[in-house]
């Protein structure tokens, strides 16, 4: 991927408009890794810089009026509250936020589904939710929740039907899946993260019903759009919708045309074996953090419930200090953005057992040396 970047970069600077004029097969070529990789049609999926970036595409570009309900979380993160926030004040509608769980490690999917189902009303057309909850830890059962959503669609009309759309970078990259499968109307992720795709690149997937909800909040460069404006026609009728709302401008094409590399890396490897060692990983670092005493982990331990990280406490002890501490340590960990804020371990394929084992040791000695 580096080497691809690195090939696309000495081009752009040695003739950018010579090598730009390459775009369309090289985000053609982008596409199509995409929606080999997660189970869909290339022409659904709009490429974006971030996970807020393609939450931008959606939530600005929903057409939303006074009367309509925007429901939402107490557990999203900053980046979708604030998005909701300026789509209330713009449109008219209304934003009310839901728990879905009460206690994080002992979580259900039933308690999850039971409380959205509960909270939809009549008005309700956008449930915004997070796939994996980057504070806690606990992942959302989407396909149970895109049923019961589904169930409630089927007896309202065309155009008044609640629209799933999920934040779902920290399941990008580490849960095998089709998304056509998840229930979900938008899903909207970065990918640098788990995935491993170079910075500043993202991607968002909608179905059908979802891309006909929204309006392209900025002008598309991608060429089934401007072709049709060039020879003189409206391109609404002509372009597929992912790439009208695809956002258009000077990104960094150079790590967005990169990401038809990283898209190969990952197919490589398969989606089931990257799940399957990631979920291993992760049971193994769950079950050591619970030996620690002093540690509160906030994540389920039910595996079904989990994804990639687990997030903890370590009583009367500040998250920062504790990273600082392991970062001393040389043991890489990071701390949850919220105002409630914990340690989280988060293993990946680029770790080991015995990885996971010299992290535990080093916070348990850390944990120790504080008490």
């Amino acid at each position: 991927m580096r080497e691809a970047i690195a090939y696309h970069r000495t081009r752009l600077d040695r003739n950018p408009a010579l090598h730009f004029h390459q775009r369309d097969e090289l985000v053609r070529r982008v596409l199509e890794r995409a929606g080999t990789y997660l189970e869909t049609r290339p022409d659904a999926v709009a490429l974006t810089e971030s996970t807020t970036a393609g939450m931008a595409v959606v939530y600005t570009g929903m057409r939303l009026r006074p009367g309509d309900e925007i429901l939402s979380t107490e557990h999203e993160h900053y980046a979708a509250s604030e998005l909701l926030r300026f789509k209330k004040a713009a449109s008219g509608a209304s934003h009310r936020r839901i728990r879905l769980y009460e206690h994080a490690p002992t979580a259900t999917s039933e308690e999850i589904v039971a409380a959205i189902i509960r909270e939809v009303r009549d008005r309700t057309r956008v449930l915004a939710l997070t796939w994996v909850h980057s504070g806690t830890g606990v992942k959302l059962p989407l396909a149970r929740i895109g049923r019961a959503i589904a169930e409630i669609n089927a007896g309202r009309p065309e155009g008044r039907q609640v629209l799933v759309c999920v934040d779902a970078v920290h399941g990008f990259g580490v849960e095998d899946f089709a998304v056509e499968e998840l229930g979900c109307d938008f899903f909207m992720t970065g990918c640098h993260k788990w995935f491993f795709g170079p910075r500043g690149t993202g991607l968002v997937w909608g179905s059908e019903k979802g891309w006909n909800a929204i309006e392209p909040i900025m002008t598309s460069f991608d060429v089934e759009v401007f072709w049709p404006w060039y020879l003189g026609r409206t391109p609404d009728a002509e372009a597929p919708r992912a790439r009208l709302c695809t956002p258009g401008g000077f990104p960094a094409y150079e790590h967005r045309w990169a990401l038809a590399e990283a898209f190969d890396f990952q197919l490589t490897l398969g989606k089931d074996k990257v799940a399957a060692r990631i979920a291993d990983l992760n049971t193994h670092c769950h079950g050591r953090l619970a030996e620690i005493d002093g540690i509160s982990l906030r994540t389920p331990a039910d595996r079904t419930m989990r994804s990639g990280m687990t997030c903890f406490d370590v009583t009367d002890r500040d998250p920062a200090q504790i990273v600082a501490a392991l970062e001393n340590a040389h043991v890489m960990a990071g701390q949850t953005p919220y105002r409630s804020s914990a340690v989280r371990f988060a293993p990946g394929i680029l770790n080991s057992i015995a990885d996971i084992d010299r992290a535990v040791q080093a916070l348990a000695e850390i944990v120790r040396a504080g008490s």
